[in-house]
């Protein structure tokens, strides 16, 4: 959204610059009504030079008022810094979002910083299984469909759930290391706490991927043969048949020798 100060300050001189090319119109046609009218009289001429002076005028004096009032009218306040970074980020992110592969670009942007800040951390190790289970997850994604369906959007909840956690431990690490002798026993119990959590998270996430993957294979296995397969039978013994009928033709029709 644009910066409602800035938009207001465009619009005072939208109307300041009306006024002015009006004001000058204006006293273009009334000074020709002035020079031209006493050379001839009165005439159809003159009606028009001075009815455009007049409608000039008149349209001056709206402009100027429409100035005078919305001049009065407070100009808003300065834009806070932040809010007008995070409106400039939110914009960029919705452009790179729109364009072909941009949303996927993104994600990938955000796991790597993410992974970034757990460097050195217990919890890099289940970000990166959880990396490499969400992945194989978008690859089945497209194929769980009826009751798969929603294991995808459960799937995605945990995830977030997961990554959240995964900085939950990350923090109280990096907390343990300067925290005084008398905290250090408590953090480092809900430390130990956070990170079981979040190894039984990620292998319940991986549990879930394997589920999905044998949904998908399971699927795919209904029937014994694959669709593909009989259509290529199919389309085989057709061919074959053709050729064997065009081979006897060919027999019956060649002339003795």
């Amino acid at each position: 959204m644009a910066d409602e100060r800035a938009r207001y300050f465009r619009r005072l001189r939208r109307l300041r610059r009306s006024a002015r090319r009006w004001s000058v119109v204006g006293a273009g046609f009334a000074g020709a009504a002035a020079v031209l009218t006493p050379y001839a009289g009165l005439g159809l001429p003159d009606a028009a030079w001075a009815a455009a002076a007049g409608g000039s005028l008149a349209l001056a004096g709206w402009r100027w008022a429409d100035l005078r009032r919305f001049a009065a009218v407070p100009a808003p306040p300065p834009q806070d810094p932040a809010i007008a970074a995070e409106r400039t980020r939110a914009r960029l992110i919705a452009a790179v979002e729109s364009a072909p592969g941009g949303r996927s670009a993104l994600a990938e942007v955000r796991r790597h910083r993410g992974r970034f800040a757990l460097r050195g951390s217990a919890a890099a190790a289940g970000w990166d299984r959880l990396d490499r289970a969400s992945a194989t997850l978008t690859g089945l994604a497209p194929r769980l469909t009826g009751m798969g369906g929603s294991a995808v959007l459960d799937a995605q909840v945990a995830e977030d759930s997961l990554r959240d956690l995964a900085h939950r431990v990350s923090g109280v690490e990096k907390a343990v290391r300067f925290a005084p002798p008398e905290t250090k026993p408590g953090l480092t119990e809900a430390h130990r706490d956070l990170s079981r959590q979040l190894d039984e998270g990620v292998v319940a996430y991986e549990r879930l991927v394997a589920a999905a993957a044998a949904y998908v294979a399971e699927d795919g296995r209904i029937g014994g043969t694959h669709p593909s397969v009989s259509h290529l039978t199919d389309a085989s013994d057709l061919l074959r048949g053709v050729a064997s009928g065009l081979a006897e033709l060919r027999t019956t029709t060649t002339p003795a020798v």
